[in-house]
């Protein structure tokens, strides 16, 4: 014999937290959490701290000072901190510009 489930119109146990205040049915919020310009900001900068270094290590060695690894390997390491630097001046500016936005909305809200 199989097993029946059974429905009923009362409310789920689930839908009562621990402190027993019910919860209404509400459209479930599926946007993301981080915004797709923030993702493409993360994405073009790792592939920049990627290709960057390597290929002015690469650049140097070939065509610049033609066997001269120290230096190469120098420049690398400077085009990696430029990297790391400009990515923090972006983050810290478009953190300044939404903190920027979110007075003005508090503004226009009083």
């Amino acid at each position: 014999m199989s097993t029946r489930r059974i429905i009923s119109s009362s409310n789920d146990p689930l839908d009562v937290d621990a402190d027993g205040t019910q919860h209404a049915a509400e459209p479930s919020n599926i946007a993301p959490a981080v915004p797709a310009s923030v993702l493409w900001k993360l994405l073009s900068f790792t592939f920049a701290m990627v290709t960057l270094p390597i290929g002015t290590y690469f650049f140097v060695v070939q065509y610049v000072l033609v066997g001269n690894n120290t230096v190469a390997g120098a420049l690398a390491a400077v085009m990696a901190n430029i990297v790391l630097i400009a990515y923090i001046v972006m983050a810290y500016s478009d953190d300044q510009a939404e903190q920027a936005e979110e007075a003005e909305k508090k503004k226009k809200g009083q």
